[in-house]
């Protein structure tokens, strides 16, 4: 039976991903409503499995649906033929995270799940739980990883904001909680994403958390280029369009404007339209201007 509630699982997580899909699509209800019906029928199986981790995830998945059943016109009938009418989607997230309470491969993908839902506070917390059952940075890693990537995310987040004027100025306190926690990873498990990351928190660092066009610590934006080049010596890592207009943004920082249009150059097409989108943005003003530029996508 277990190895059934196995297969259940793995269907449950397809069709979950599939519906993603058809919400991001814009598809028709009655299109999504079959598989998301069957996807409750088969979680509700998985949430009587023994095993912790299929069954701490589907308390989570579950969550994830119903969470989404405000997408649907009505309640999708499949909720009350399992028996979830008035489940709360909080309550079957804090059941996942008591199930997981000291397990720490689940924790760790529950913070990603809750970081990739955007419940960064939900996902702080669970990194933390991980952390204190095992803080050793070598064998997990993924706890400080998703930690610094949260950080990130909520530094960044209030950064475009602050630029289209709806909201102050970024907390720089992020950037300091994933630059400690990714300087505890890349002492024991260097590599390219690990150095992307760091390089990227040390550029913020080194620039106005304004428009990034004046340089506040050229020494932080001098270790942003040394741990971009670390990244850059992998065979993939040199041909990531990412890494190189990250470079070319720290050297036209500092002034090497031919430096800096050489790494823009080899970052291909796609970057360079980003990086003019990037620039319009900060010298365009107006609420016109700004609805324009919103309803691009790159």
């Amino acid at each position: 039976m277990e190895e059934k509630r196995c297969w259940y699982f793995t269907m449950a997580t397809l069709f979950i991903r599939l519906d993603g899909i058809f919400l991001e699509l814009g598809s028709e209800e009655q299109k999504r409503l079959p598989a998301f019906n069957r996807t409750l029928a088969l979680l509700q199986q998985v949430l009587k499995s023994s095993d912790p981790h299929p069954r701490a995830l589907a308390w989570c998945y579950l969550g994830m649906l119903l969470e989404r059943k405000d997408t649907f016109s009505t309640t999708p009938m499949g909720i009350h033929d399992c028996g979830f009418s008035g489940t709360d989607p909080l309550d079957c997230f804090g059941k996942a995270i008591e199930i997981a309470k000291d397990q720490l491969p689940i924790l760790n993908r529950l913070a990603k799940i809750f970081h990739f839902l955007r419940k960064q506070d939900m996902a702080i917390g669970t990194c933390n739980m991980a952390l204190d059952v095992l803080r050793d940075p070598e064998l997990n890693w993924q706890a400080y990883c998703t930690r610094a990537k949260i950080h990130i995310r909520a530094y960044l987040h209030d950064l475009e904001r602050g630029k289209l004027g709806l909201g102050g100025m970024p907390d720089r306190n992020h950037l300091a909680c994933a630059k400690a926690d990714l300087e505890e990873v890349v002492k024991v498990c260097p590599g390219l994403k690990t150095y992307l990351d760091i390089g990227q928190v040390y550029y913020y660092m080194g620039v106005d958390a304004v428009q990034e066009l004046l340089a506040v610590d050229e020494a932080a934006l001098n270790q942003a280029l040394v741990f971009l080049a670390k990244a850059g010596e992998s065979e993939l890592g040199a041909t990531l369009p990412e890494l190189q207009l990250l470079r070319g943004k720290c050297l036209r920082i500092k002034g090497e404007e031919a430096n800096a249009a050489a790494c823009f150059k080899r970052a291909g097409r796609p970057a360079l339209v980003r990086l003019l989108f990037e620039t319009m943005e900060r010298k365009g003003d107006g609420a016109s201007s700004l609805r324009d530029r919103r309803a691009f996508s790159f």
